[in-house]
């Protein structure tokens, strides 16, 4: 879901750093320093994930991890997402430095709202309700970052427009899988690892 340098206007840059930039300095304010071991894990977890990433057009699709990453995280998700896009595109050109601010709004706020929607829920006492949290936790946080990417790029360029639909179309069957394996690590953290479900942010 990264998308390319040299594509977005300058408004939507502009606009995309100050939201990136306002979301990290919450995040790193709202942090508990006793607990930055749990957003080391998420940010390499989400930087392994999109690793493997296909292009589409100025933008590209990969599993990333974003609602597990807002469930355990909450605010904190910002400046973990934003180191993680940051050294991707230092290291193998995946986005690009001016694009960074955007990129990293893409991700890092359908990943909070899932933690403000659904994150109780995901440590509900019954399986049932924990697994259709996190299901819809999954899926809605991919379709929300594709449908941020698709409104960036038709945004800054009314050309661009057809390949922001395309952009949508193509995350949805990814939704469904990142639904799918969100309910899965949900249910593993739950019984091995429930503190990392716990948040991070200062009680």
């Amino acid at each position: 879901m990264h998308i390319s340098d040299g594509v977005l206007s300058t408004q939507v840059l502009a606009a995309g750093w100050a939201a990136a930039a306002a979301g990290t300095a919450i995040g790193l304010k709202k942090l508990d320093p006793e607990r930055i071991v749990p957003v080391a894990v998420f940010s390499s977890a989400f930087f392994l994930a999109s690793l493997v990433h296909v292009k589409i057009g100025p933008s590209s699709t990969h599993l990333s991890l974003i609602a597990l990453s807002g469930l355990a995280l909450g605010w904190a998700v910002f400046p973990a997402v934003l180191t993680a896009l940051l050294l991707q595109a230092l290291l193998f050109q995946f986005g690009g430095i001016l694009s960074l601010g955007p990129n990293c709004v893409n991700i890092a706020v359908p990943a909070l709202l899932t933690h403000l929607l659904f994150g109780r829920a995901t440590r509900s006492a019954n399986p049932l309700v924990a697994g259709s949290a996190a299901f819809s936790a999954g899926t809605a946080a991919v379709l929300l970052c594709a449908a941020q990417v698709a409104l960036f790029l038709g945004l800054s360029n009314d050309a661009l427009t057809g390949t922001a639909k395309i952009v949508f179309a193509a995350h949805i069957p990814l939704a469904l899988i990142e639904g799918a394996v969100t309910v899965l690590v949900v249910a593993f953290l739950r019984k091995a690892a429930p503190d990392l479900l716990r948040g991070v942010e200062k009680s």
